[in-house]
């Protein structure tokens, strides 16, 4: 039977770092004010001036994985790219960042857009064309520029979100690997629209001067009832994987949520029954990055050892939507 597996990870974080202590001088808020209910002490924030686009980010994250795993760039055939934050309304970004890679094979691409559960979204869609031969090694992208979709005047939104980009190469496992995909759950739940929204810029309301002048063009966000909401979902697609794989929770070695919140992290731990180390949080560094948080905390925590081969790994996340998802691997 085929399955799949992780081959490669990367990331691309932004020059620039913005402290809560930075963020004192543009908007009313401190850190300890900050840090008390997000848990966040700082973000990375993209250039405006140019090679920190979205898709220049992808390209940078990928090139790494190619070059630590020896591959060329035409050994990807498929390209799914995860964000809500696009360089372009047309074309799309998977299309730019084939070009920018030097892709010639004509491999598939596709921009998924699901908020912070998009990369989730891609790694279960990637497991599934790998299985169905569809493909055989897809470059899963979650990568965002959130700074230039933020109000930096209203500070119950702009003190949450950074910039980043993370990256997984998916390929075939080979026989009597330990390493693949072992369940995946999709979810979407179009009741709770209203808790996270940026209702302007589409073909119902489009980009005006009134809106601009208004400043209702940006993203807003019902923090009590995300709250809720995440912690509750998060916890039920994590069962459900658990059940399909027929494993149990004890049997994870780590654990990876949407860095959306520290104490939605913490209490979705507390559900799950999770010791606090088996959870993987770098909230501290790079606030929420959206799409590219779970890949961004998944590479950290290979690089710096603390995942293995063989590791019992838990993806897990949720986003604007509702949408929701989780992935249990080996790795």
């Amino acid at each position: 039977m085929i399955a799949s597996r992780i081959v490669g990870t990367g990331v691309y974080l932004p020059k620039e770092v913005r402290t809560n202590v930075d963020l004192e001088k543009v908007v009313d808020t401190n850190d300890e004010w900050i840090f008390e209910r997000t848990g966040i002490r700082q973000r990375h924030i993209c250039s405006t001036e140019g090679g920190e686009w979205p898709t220049d980010m992808a390209c940078q994250a990928t090139k790494d994985i190619l070059a630590e795993g020896g591959y060329r760039p035409n050994d990807i055939d498929m390209i799914l790219f995860a964000t809500l934050t696009p360089d372009f309304k047309l074309p799309n970004c998977a299309c730019v960042l084939q070009e920018k890679l030097g892709i010639t094979n004509k491999c598939a691409t596709l921009d998924i857009s699901a908020a912070c559960s998009g990369f989730v979204y891609g790694m279960a869609l990637a497991d599934a064309l790998i299985k169905t031969e569809m493909a055989s090694h897809i470059l899963v992208v979650g990568s965002e520029m959130l700074s230039r979709e933020l109000n930096w005047k209203d500070r119950n939104t702009c003190v949450l979100f950074g910039d980043g980009c993370g990256a997984a190469l998916i390929g075939r496992a080979k026989e009597g690997e330990k390493s693949e995909v072992l369940s995946s759950c999709l979810n979407g739940d179009g009741k709770g629209a209203e808790f996270f929204s940026q209702p302007i810029g589409g073909s119902v309301s489009p980009i005006t001067v009134e809106n601009l002048q208004k400043q209702n063009h940006f993203m807003s966000m019902k923090g009590k009832e995300m709250f809720r909401v995440a912690t509750r979902t998060m916890a039920e697609s994590a069962w459900a994987v658990m059940k399909k794989a027929k494993m149990e929770l004890d049997d994870i070695s780590w654990f990876i949520p949407h860095q959306a919140n520290a104490r939605i992290i913490e209490t979705t731990g507390k559900l799950l029954g999770l010791p606090r180390e088996k959870l993987v949080m770098n909230i501290d560094k790079y606030a929420n990055t959206s799409a590219a948080t779970v890949p961004i905390a998944l590479h950290e925590a290979i690089s710096d050892g603390r995942i293995k081969r063989g590791d019992l790994v838990l993806l897990d996340a949720f986003g604007a939507g509702l949408t929701s998802g989780a992935v249990l691997l080996r790795y």
